[in-house]
């Protein structure tokens, strides 16, 4: 029992939530909750302390505000978001506050049972079409700022050396346990990072690699 992966699933709608937990039961993961609202994700995330928590982005008390939640009071629980919001904002927003994925709704069983593993182990994930809005918009506001790119050499070799990890989709703590530097270092390297590639939040970073550079071609 100790190798299966416990899940959560909030989302308002019954059928849809229904659903998901037939598809990732039938994979052998173990469902230990479902919830409706905001204030039922965040008392599954305290209570039941899931390795993943799928959460639904429009719904009572708002799953925005229930990602931060859980950040704060679980932060070993990943959020996954299963959506219909594709506007940059909404993705955006998510993966600031600590989404570890972002799919919407309408995806395969088989894909979300496989980004459920994914992210369990580690990883990270961003539906396709929202990765390419992602890197449209962040290359368009570049050129509405008239901005040139930041060439990766502009970065440190430690901070080259975090924009690798966070590509790979790991947390602060994670980066940190690897390199052997704190939690609070790393948050203190990553806000430079961001603020030398002109960018949001973590995934933006990790896709302006993909645009204009490979992070791992300067770490030497």
């Amino acid at each position: 029992m100790s190798d299966r992966i416990r899940v959560a699933v909030v989302d308002d709608h019954p059928m849809l939530r229904e659903g998901v937990v037939r598809t990732l039961s039938a994979a052998g993961m173990d469902i230990v909750g479902e919830g409706g609202s905001k204030d039922e994700a965040v008392r599954l995330a305290v209570d039941e302390l899931p390795d993943v928590l799928l959460l639904d982005m429009n719904m009572p008390g708002s799953g925005l505000v229930a990602i931060g939640e859980i950040a704060d009071a679980a932060p070993a629980v990943k959020v996954v978001m299963l959506t219909v919001r594709e506007d940059h904002d909404a993705v955006s927003n998510a993966l600031r506050l600590g989404a570890r994925g972002y799919v919407l709704k309408g995806v395969g069983g088989a894909a979300l049972v496989e980004i459920v593993r994914s992210v369990h182990e580690g990883g990270s994930y961003l539906s396709p079409a929202l990765a390419i809005k992602l890197l449209v918009d962040l290359d368009q506001s570049a050129e509405l700022r008239g901005d040139e790119p930041v060439p990766l050499s502009h970065l440190t070799h430690r901070e080259i050396q975090i924009l690798r990890l966070i590509g790979k989709g790991m947390s602060n703590k994670e980066i940190g346990d690897n390199l052997e530097i704190k939690e609070k270092t790393v948050k203190h390297y990553v806000t430079n990072i961001l603020q030398k590639l002109q960018v949001r939040n973590r995934t933006e970073a990790a896709l302006y690699v993909q645009t204009h550079g490979r992070a791992d071609s300067n770490t030497g």
